[in-house]
């Protein structure tokens, strides 16, 4: 019984000391972003005709700098140079409760 209750509240600390996230919508994300890179499209893509959008979600830090770029769907010739694209992009910070917290921001880029 000790040991249940002992886990118990280890368990409700660890979930009190976790850091808020916001998922933000497209429209969100997109007035959210301040400096945008667009990738490059890779030239064996090109070669092959490989075409098509790839959705991506940024992590976004408090700070406003994309710590992690998390793929969705697309083609992974696509998606690797949109990810690397995506990890150079700049975003206001995110606010909830008007504290700066991490955000998920989701990117689509079009290759055609």
């Amino acid at each position: 019984m000790k040991t249940a209750c002992f886990l118990l509240v280890l368990l409700a600390a660890s979930v009190a000391g976790q850091e808020a996230v916001k998922k933000l919508t497209r429209a969100e994300a997109d007035s959210a972003a301040v400096s945008k890179v667009e990738p490059e499209y890779p030239a064996f893509a090109k070669q092959l005709k490989i075409s098509g959008e790839v959705n991506l979600e940024a992590v976004v830090s408090e700070d406003g700098k994309v710590e992690k770029v998390n793929v969705l769907d697309g083609n992974p010739v696509l998606t690797k140079a949109g990810a690397e694209a995506l990890m150079k992009w700049k975003f206001k910070p995110v606010l909830a409760d008007g504290k700066p917290v991490k955000a998920l921001a989701p990117v689509s880029f079009n290759f055609k």
